[in-house]
Formats: C-alpha cells, structure tokens, sequence
C-alpha cells in the first residue's frame, strides 16, 4: 500500500492496554499489522416485552464471518470519534436507526486479543458493549440496511441465542458466552427475572439507613412580610431542584417525571420514587455511588423518526438509558468526553477561554455529537444560557422578594443574586451574601463542585433558607474574629502562610428548607463562597445549620458513640463539642492555601491544581485543622480547658458518622484518610471488646503532623502527593470496618431525611 492508500486509509488512535489513548494515531492495516490495540464498539438492541435481540446478518463478501449472524450493530472507533459518537453513527450507517445518546447504555468492556492468517492480522481490541432497550421489537421493515455490510436483520430470544452460541452453532459469529463476554446476557437476565419482593425488601433496608425527621424552626420575631418574602423565596429554591437534577445526569429530569408518575402503581414504585427523591439520581449516595435502578426502570421515550415509518406502527419507543457506573462529569461535560480530550482542547483556548472553561458558571458541550470530534469540537456555554427558563424564573422571583423586604442587605443580596442569575457573573451577588445581616437568611445559586469529580471545577445549584438564631450567632463570633491568628499559626512553612486572612461572618441559623444540591446525607454547615476571587479579596462567611446539628446529634451520633466508644470515654461526647467542631471546621476552609504559587512561579489555586482530588482533601484539611485549631484556641485560654477532652472523643465518634456516607463522596474519603493516619499514629486506639478511645498523649501530635502534610501539599499544588495520601490512608480499613459493622447490626442511622413543616404551614396559608 502506497502513502497516498495510507492517507485515504481509515485512521485509529492507538491505545494502552487499559484503554487510554497514547496521542498515536495508525492507518487500519498497520494497527492490525503491528497488534496495536484500538477500540470499537458493538451495539446490541433489546427487545424488552418480547426478550428478543435483534442480529444482523453479514454480508457474503465480509472479510471476516461472511454469511453469519453477529451482533446487531458494530464497527471501529475511527481517530479522533469517541466511542458514543461511533456507536450512534454504527447504527445509524447500518440499520437505519437515529438515535439519541440516551438510548445508549454501556454495560461493560470486553478485551479481545486475537491472531490470525497465519500471523499477519493481530487484532488488539477493547469493545465497548452497549444495550439499545425497546420496549417492543422494531418491525423488521423499518430498519435501512447497509447493503455493503448487513443482508438481513432478525430477532431471536435471548436464551435461545445463548444456547446456540454455547454450543458453537456454525451459523453465528462465534462469543464464549462463559466468559467475559457472557456480561451481557447475565445482565438482562438478572435485570428482568429480579424478584419483586427481594427488590422491595432491599430498598426499604436502604431507606432505613436514613432517619426521618421534622425541622422546626421558631418564627418568633418573623413579621408577616418577612412571611410573604419566605414563601417567594421557597418557591425559588425549589427552582434549584429542577436545575439540579439536570446538572447530575442528562435524562434525570424524564426519570424523575417517570418515577414520580408511577410511585402509586406498587410497594416497589412507591420504593423507588422515595430512595431516588432522597439521591435525586439512581445511583446510591451511601452505596460507593452504585445505581439501585436499571435502564428498565426508566422512563420510556417515543421517536417515531428514528427510523422509516411503518403502517400502524406509531414508532420506536426506547428506554432511556443511564450509565452503571454515575458519570464522574456529570451533565457538566459531553457524556464521551474525556480529561485528555478535554485538556488538549484548553490548550488551544485563549487565556481568557482557558479560565471560562475551567470556571465555576459554565458548561462544555460539543458543536456536534453526531460526527467527528476534534481539537475545536468541544465549546462552552454560561449557566446563564444553559439554565436560562429556570433562572429567569427564579430571577423573578428574587425580584419580588427583594421589593417586598425592608431589609437593606437582604434587598440588596435578593436583586444582586437576580441579576447574577441572567448575567452569569455572581462576584457582587456573593459579596452581599456574606454581608447578609437579616433575620431571613438565604443561600441560593451555583457554589459547591462535589458533583464534577472528572475535574471539581463546576457548581451545582443549591438553596437553604432559614430563619437567623441571633444569640447562638453572637456566641460564636469568637471563631471569625481569630482567623487571622490562626492562619499565622498553621502548622506549615511559613511562605505558605497568607498575610491578610479576613474575619470571616458566621451565621447560626434553623433551616427552613433546602434544595437542590442536598441529596443523601445532609450537610450541617457550609464555608462559602468557592470563588477564590472573593477569599483572596474578602475571605469567606459560614452559616452553620443548628437544628439539623441538633437533629443528627440525638439520632445518629449519640447511639454511635454508646456503641463504638469505649465506656470510660462515652460521656465525652456532647453537642457542644460536636457543633463547635463543626463551626471550626467551616471557618478553617478559609484559612491555609487556596490561591498558590507554583515551583514554576505561575500563580494557580489549589482547586485547578489537585482537580478531582481538591473536594475529598479540602474537606479532610478542615476537619484536622479544625481539631488543631480547637486546641489553639483552648491552649490560649479563647476556650474552655474542659472542652480538651470531649473535641477528640467526639471527633472519633463522628469519623464512624461521616465514613458511612462512603469512600466516593469527599467528606467520606476525607473522614477516613484522618481516621486511618490517627489510629495509625496511635492516637486512636481499638480495644479487644471492638471500642475504641482516644490515647490523650498522642492525638495532639497525630493532629498536628497530618495538619502539616495535608497543608503542605495544598501549598505546593501537588496532585501526585495528594493522590499518594488519598489512596494509602483514604480506603475502608479494618479497624473501620469494624466499627461500621456493629453499627449495621444495630441499624443506627446513617443520616436523616428532613421534611419542613414550617414550609408547608406558609404554603397552605399563601
């Protein structure tokens, strides 16, 4: 083959082993040649009522299986596509079938590694196996063939294509369906023969982890216009949710709507609807992020265009799929995108681009998904156009409350937050958020990155509303007020320390009601804003949620400390240990490094830096800089000598309370990196009757030194560290595991699931 043949040729990426690509690309004949590995895709459609799949038949001058029955879909991954685009292109090449990504489930990825003619064809491929589920078989009529690759198509019952593969049926592309690629029939077999009532006793042992509780908040003190302004205010952090649920995965609006249209047809609907309301997703926030729904309890979709049209046929009605695995981009990304397409494209963005795209108000989508991506594929839109139906109706909203409130900084913050809304810029609207000084309190808009774990660059939208507790928020002004001191006193170099920490406002408030990004276990706090901007020129303010505090105190970690704590050190723990932990915790996320300097003397922040891994080690770093700064305080008589003891025996109780929340989610991960490093340092001990203590003469050390080497890695930027920190002492122990199986023998809860009464009083009356 001359050079011009090469260049005509199809063209793959050249991959590792383990599927990444190497930045090589090879005409077909020389990756078959040289045992290059590749990637393709194979595309198999479902029939659901009748559990039927659909088989092509090869083409008779197909140079491998000529004449047999194979796959209903397949074809190479050409360089520069993806797998999805490639997938969605297969079908519709050569059956006719145009379909959406949703439609599109990857189950799984099988190595195939293969030699033949004599030799001189390797073939070192990784396919991706993806399941097309309809609700009923599409008529054999519509389907296009590609007269040049399929001669006919069929449907066959998938027990009996098994059985014929199983015994090596001459008639059909051969697949060894005992091993790995037996995945597919094992999945819908298991998906549909599921028992009803195992699945319903499953989800309730689920929903049992959560306890369910009534938040009250005392509106004394609370006139009837801040009434009026509350309710305008609730219905707009309702708007969150609907954002939310679209930010977490592309279809999870439709299966929201699904699920909640059918909660009354069973005991299992009913089930299904309560545990996803409580994820808002299908994947498990207790369970490492596994999905307790599959593709066949989702939401049905019509497309009578997806195919030619047939007579008395209304068209093809398809599943919408989602992924086993919950996506690490979330709906922040293109579903295929991947870091490295991702940061090849930045390099060609323009300063300016590269720091939208990396932003906190954007998303990246692709031009077309339909075709060949390349280096200029991939663009960006401000939240302020990809949400833009619910924020101008929110925006609206807020309008209204402000021009009812006779609170200056509460009209100010509610108008501001409006504008951000249409305008995508949120720097004023969150500088008047931490100068927020009403009896409403509002927290609402797009703050925390926990859902973007490809690269914790983008915010979710999120709404607390609450009513301020003036006296406990006088009480712990003391904590702001000592930032700066604190900051001076970390245990690190001291080039690392910043100069000019600002105070940072604390607000103890009774949470009225919450939405958007609040699934799974509830937070109890929270440091804002994360725009690195504002913490360099303002700092930070924090709003602690006391009855929620309260709440998880009497229901979780009490009953956890009468189990795991060794007897002699039981009556340490207390609320007040506990919610001052909290506090000292939220104002330490505004202490250390966030705006860096690199060995190269490029200025950068630690967020950009460490990328997935920032969320999971910023939320360790502020919880043991949070105990070292507590005993700062009470070595400088700010606090009282008795609380010594109960802030560390408190502290290990609430490590089993937080790491039960899983390894997936930050403050999980954070929660067991401090365990593990602490018990390993011998400043947690396990006794032989499986309780555990704190060795006062080592915690102080312990503390310290994990201070010191989390810090230290946030200062230099350094991902490899924090990936080496994260992976040695960030896992499921046995000492933990311990701990968490006496806890599950006894059913303590892992966390509450609140309603607010408050809220649905103020509505009946409005």
């Amino acid at each position: 083959m001359g050079d011009g043949d090469q260049a005509l040729e199809e063209h793959f990426d050249v991959l590792t082993k383990t599927g990444l690509k190497t930045g090589v690309s090879k005409p077909r004949s020389a990756v078959h040649r040289d045992g290059d590995y590749h990637r393709a895709v194979h595309i198999w459609i479902f029939a659901e009522s009748t559990q039927q799949l659909l088989l092509q038949k090869r083409t008779d001058w197909k140079d491998s299986w000529p004449g047999l029955w194979d796959i209903s879909s397949a074809g190479h991954v050409s360089a520069g596509d993806t797998s999805l685009i490639t997938a969605r292109r297969e079908l519709q090449e050569e059956l006719g079938v145009t379909l959406p990504n949703d439609a599109f489930e990857l189950l799984f990825i099988f190595l195939q590694e293969s030699v033949t003619n004599n030799g001189k064809f390797i073939d070192n491929e990784l396919d991706d196996v993806y399941l097309v589920t309809t609700l009923h078989p599409i008529p054999l009529e519509a389907f296009t063939l590609q007269e040049s690759e399929v001669s006919a198509v069929k449907y066959i019952s998938i027990q009996d294509y098994k059985q014929l593969l199983a015994k090596g049926d001459p008639h059909h592309v051969p697949y060894d369906v005992d091993g790995p690629y037996g995945q597919l029939f094992d999945i819908i077999t298991k998906r549909y023969q599921d028992n009803t009532q195992a699945r319903s006793q499953l989800l309730q042992k689920k929903l049992n982890r959560y306890s369910p509780i009534s938040l009250t908040a005392d509106l004394t003190g609370v006139t009837d216009e801040d009434k009026e302004v509350l309710v305008l205010l609730i219905q707009a952090a309702r708007i969150m949710d609907d954002i939310f649920y679209q930010q977490v995965w592309c279809s999870n609006p439709s299966l929201r709507e699904w699920l909640k249209g059918r909660d009354q047809l069973s005991e299992l609907d009913m089930l299904k609807w309560k545990y996803y309301s409580i994820n808002k997703s299908p994947w498990s926030c207790l369970d490492e992020n596994e999905a307790f729904l599959t593709t066949a309890d989702s939401a049905v979709k019509l497309l009578p265009e997806a195919t030619k049209p047939v007579a008395n046929w209304k068209g093809l009605e398809y599943r919408a799929a989602f992924p086993i695995l919950k996506p690490p981009g979330a709906n922040f990304y293109p579903p295929d995108m991947d870091k490295m397409e991702f940061e090849s494209w930045m390099e060609s963005l323009p300063e300016n681009e590269k720091q939208e795209a990396t932003g906190f108000f954007n998303v990246i989508r692709r031009h077309n998904d339909s075709h060949s991506n390349n280096s200029s594929d991939l663009y960006i839109i401000p939240y302020s156009k990809e949400y833009s139906l619910f924020l101008a109706k929110a925006a609206e909203l807020l309008h209204k409350a402000g021009d009812l409130t006779s609170s200056p900084s509460l009209k100010r913050l509610l108008h501001s937050k409006a504008d951000a809304f249409l305008s995508n810029d949120y720097y004023d609207s969150d500088i008047a958020w931490m100068e927020l000084d009403s009896k409403l309190d509002v927290t609402i808009g797009p703050y925390e990155t926990y859902e973007d774990v490809l690269f914790g660059y983008k915010a979710t939208f999120e709404a607390f509303i609450g009513i301020r507790d003036d006296k406990a928020t006088a009480q712990v002004k003391l904590f702001g007020d000592q930032l700066q001191v604190l900051e001076q006193n970390l245990p690190m170099d001291d080039t690392y320390k910043s100069p000019d920490v600002i105070a940072a406002p604390i607000r103890v408030i009774q949470l009225v009601y919450n939405s958007g990004d609040v699934k799974g276990p509830q937070t109890v706090a929270f440091n804002l804003p994360n725009d690195e901007r504002i913490v360099k020129d303002r700092g930070s303010s924090m709003v602690m949620l006391k009855n929620v505090s309260e709440a998880k105190f009497k229901l979780i970690l009490q009953p956890i400390a009468d189990l795991c704590i060794v007897k002699e050190q039981r009556g340490l723990v207390d609320f007040d240990s506990f919610f001052t932990h909290t506090i000292c915790h939220e104002c330490c996320h505004g202490i250390g490094p966030h705006t860096i300097t690199l060995p190269s003397g490029q200025t950068s922040t630690v967020r950009l830096e460490l990328q997935e891994l920032h969320s999971a080690l910023e939320e360790a770093k502020a919880d043991i800089v949070g105990l070292w700064a507590l005993n700062f305080l009470i070595a400088k008589d700010l606090l009282p000598k008795s609380l010594v003891k109960s802030i560390y025996v408190s502290f290990l109780a609430g490590c089993f309370r937080s790491v039960r929340f899983g390894l997936e989610e930050a403050h999980g991960k954070g929660q067991a990196l401090q365990f593990n490093w602490l018990f390993e340092k011998g400043g947690f001990v396990l006794h032989p009757d499986q309780t555990f203590s704190v060795d006062f003469d080592k915690i102080e050390g312990a503390v310290e030194s994990l201070s010191r080497e989390i810090l230290t890695i946030q200062a230099k930027g350094d991902k490899d560290a924090a990936q080496k920190l994260l992976e040695t002492y960030g896992a499921m122990t046995q000492p933990l595991n311990i701990a968490l199986e006496k806890l599950a023998k006894v059913q303590v809860p892992v966390d509450i699931t609140p309603d607010f009464p408050v809220v649905t009083n103020l509505l009946r009356k409005n």
